[in-house]
């Protein structure tokens, strides 16, 4: 079984999808056939390790660059916010040089899936993340990390809370609220025209050709209502991602909030995200 985790290239925050696809790979014997063109291959001329993380590439990076100090503080955002232990299995991060040399290795390894700036691939052998060095590089890693660092610290993550995480992580360590304004301010409007938040139905959600920008944007939303609430509300979270460690399919976190906050859950969250409606958005990125 292979998980995978991409990010759409070429749009503006506002339409930027993580986006989730489960594939079941089987190999058939195949006779009288010619043989098939090779793969193009990963970048690996160049290494650099950091504590979990391991980064592949065709180009030089130097191990002290930024890039590298910031996903090992993302590290350690994530450990400390969610209570995960640190683990040591390795997230690889292929490093292609430019977005053709991404995009024809996805071409031959994947040949269905819709072009992303980003995959995060998790299987039993590896947790990998496929990218190109651009403009979003810093964004797109904290993004495809934080599913490494999921992965690796849990194991199976549900589809919503796994998108809704990396989603809040995504927005610079700079902003130490992790608002992603566009996010909020799409969410306000929509509550100005009668929608009505619905955890219950984003946990029912497993199929990412089914998620839309509505089903990410509020994701991240609750993920960022829950850590940011309060220590009860937080609690939730830390207590729902430790429970998946041992159990697929543990109490939800809708019952667990409900139980919280009875009648007001919704109406809280809704306040919430008033709150947070043209507050600065800063993302960052490499030149």
């Amino acid at each position: 079984m292979k998980t995978m985790f991409g990010v759409i290239p070429g749009q503006d925050d506002a339409a930027k999808i993580g986006s989730v696809v489960c594939l079941l790979i089987c190999s058939a014997a195949l006779a009288g056939c010619r043989t098939p063109e090779p793969l193009a291959s990963l970048p690996a001329r160049h290494s650099v390790r950091s504590e979990q993380l391991l980064v592949l590439s065709d180009f030089k990076l130097p191990a002290d660059h930024e890039l590298i100090h910031e996903l090992k503080r993302l590290r350690t955002h994530v450990s400390e916010t969610l209570q995960l232990p640190i683990k040591h299995e390795e997230v690889v991060v292929y490093l292609f040089t430019n977005e053709m040399e991404y995009r024809r290795f996805l071409s031959d390894a994947y040949p269905n899936l819709p072009h992303r700036r980003a995959y995060f691939v998790g299987t039993p052998h590896e947790l990998a993340v496929y990218t190109y060095w651009g403009s979003r590089i810093q964004e797109d890693l904290r993004h495809e990390y934080t599913h490494g660092l999921l992965h690796a610290g849990i194991g199976h993550v549900p589809l919503w809370i796994d998108e809704g995480l990396a989603e809040y992580f995504e927005v610079a360590e700079t902003r130490a609220d992790r608002v992603n304004t566009t996010y909020a301010n799409r969410l306000v409007a929509a509550l100005g025209t009668g929608w009505t938040p619905d955890i219950e139905r984003l946990e029912k959600l497993e199929n990412f050709s089914t998620m839309t920008l509505d089903d990410y944007q509020e994701a991240w939303a609750w993920v960022h209502f829950i850590v940011h609430n309060g220590p009860e509300t937080r609690q939730v979270l830390i207590d729902y991602l430790d429970d998946l460690r041992t159990d697929r399919q543990p109490v939800a976190i809708s019952v667990r909030l409900g139980e919280l906050l009875q009648d007001d859950m919704n109406e809280q969250f809704a306040d919430h995200v008033a709150s947070l409606k043209n507050s600065p958005l800063q993302l960052g990125s490499l030149e």
